[in-house]
């Protein structure tokens, strides 16, 4: 196969690679050859892996319902799935370095529309879980091999917009699956609901591979356990990007545990909204692709640390309005949490591959895997929260994740300043 059927450059030898120089006027642009066709494929990759992948979190009550389990056992549908990824992140971002971005891309997009093919005939509460585990593995290709494909193949000014347009593919794809599932639903059940999104994502996977250009600058890396090691090693020696990790996990575990148990909530008193309003509920995922696409704009307005203060705060406020006991505050509360979310997504993702001087796949990929961490502890501990304390517990549990957002940054900050003030007194 050529380099450009496979995503890797060609190779000489075992240990080297050729590759086109990487300057940045031959990277893609905004109105450059290829950056729309870029745009558009990985859109759709953000949009069939958060679809799958949270297939299940809108139909959590009709599963409980259905196999006779509580809210906390069937949260695990969508934990495993999260769980999986964070856990095969890293070898996955590994094997993109070897074997090229497109590669991965590729094939951990079409086993995982495989599983989500099977998801539907699953017999029982465990096999569920063991196939959302699967699928959730199979998924891990795509986050961190797409963040160093945009680092490396994007201008490092349009670095930020890029990874925005990801992430607003990973809102859209969260909010229409779990819209689509949430009217299917409630007219053929929840295991048609799933069928459906795996056929919707088995589209997005073959538009994305057919549009994704070729890489120009990818360089193959080593598979040997030793140079992972010490890249990974590298990468968690560097104070920022532990920071960056930190708020990522943190950030997610917000997200994580409201949208695991908001149906709930909805479904019972006082609410008592049928599921297909309950889906629709993840309309407000819209306003997650606006925030997140315009997260560069908010960086060169407030700088890093000021746009991650600006979606704690929302976040917050978000959270504290969802106490209302009406239905219209509720709604804008999970406005405010959705786009103070996606918006200190996006900022903390592009700064990691910005920071990265080498090693982006493991650098993104121990991003992702904090990420999904926080999306797995959200998802379980939120439902316990629920279970125990309403979603009073929930809520509380979300203020104490952004909590730790800001106290992250305003270290961040601090130990900014000390810098600057040593090299001022250098000087």
């Amino acid at each position: 196969m050529t380099p450009a059927d496979t995503g890797a450059s060609t190779t000489v030898g075992a240990a080297s690679a050729v590759s086109v120089p990487d300057t940045s006027d031959s990277r893609m642009a905004p109105g450059g050859p290829g950056y729309r066709r870029m745009s558009l494929a990985l859109f759709l990759a953000g949009v069939a892996t958060f679809a799958l992948l949270y297939s299940t979190q809108a139909l959590l009550p009709l599963i409980s319902g259905d196999m006779g389990v509580t809210a906390s056992d069937a949260s695990w549908t969508v934990a495993a799935a999260t769980g999986g990824l964070a856990v095969f992140v890293l070898p996955m971002s590994a094997l993109s370095e070897r074997f090229g971005r497109r590669t991965v891309m590729t094939a951990s997009l079409a086993v995982a529309v495989t599983v989500g093919l099977l998801v539907p005939f699953a017999p029982s509460l465990p096999a569920l879980v063991a196939l959302r585990a699967v699928q959730g593995a199979a998924l891990a290709g795509l986050p961190a091999s797409a963040t160093a494909y945009l680092a490396e193949e994007v201008t490092p000014r349009a670095l930020v917009t890029a990874i925005g347009l990801f992430v607003a593919g990973n809102s859209v794809g969260g909010m229409s699956g779990r819209v689509i599932t949430g009217w299917v639903a409630q007219e053929w059940g929840w295991r048609i609901a799933v069928g459906v999104i795996g056929a919707v994502a088995v589209a997005c996977a073959v538009a994305f591979r057919l549009l994704l250009p070729a890489p120009k600058h990818f360089r193959a890396g080593s598979l040997r356990p030793r140079v992972l090691v010490r890249t990974v090693r590298d990468h968690l020696a560097n104070p920022l990007l532990r920071r960056l990790y930190a708020i990522g996990a943190l950030f997610m575990t917000v997200f994580g545990g409201v949208y695991t148990v908001i149906g709930y909530r909805l479904s019972e008193a006082p609410f008592s909204l049928p599921q297909g309003l309950v889906g629709s509920i993840f309309l407000v995922y819209l306003v997650g692709t606006v925030s997140a696409s315009t997260a560069g704009r908010l960086v060169g307005r407030l700088g890093r640390r000021g746009a991650l203060y600006l979606g704690g705060g929302t976040t917050a406020a978000g959270l504290l309005l969802s106490l209302a006991s009406s239905l219209p505050l509720v709604l804008l509360g999970l406005v405010l949490i959705t786009a103070g979310f996606f918006a200190g997504h996006a900022v903390a993702s592009s700064a990691v591959g910005k920071t990265a001087q080498h090693g982006r796949a493991q650098a993104s990929a121990l991003y992702q895997s904090a990420y999904y961490v926080g999306s797995s502890a959200g998802s379980t501990v939120g439902a316990l929260a629920f279970h125990s304390g309403g979603w009073t517990g929930t809520v509380g549990v979300g203020l104490l994740a952004v909590l730790g957002v800001v106290a992250i940054t305003v270290t961040g900050s601090l130990a900014a300043r000390r810098v600057t003030g040593t090299a001022a007194a250098g000087a």
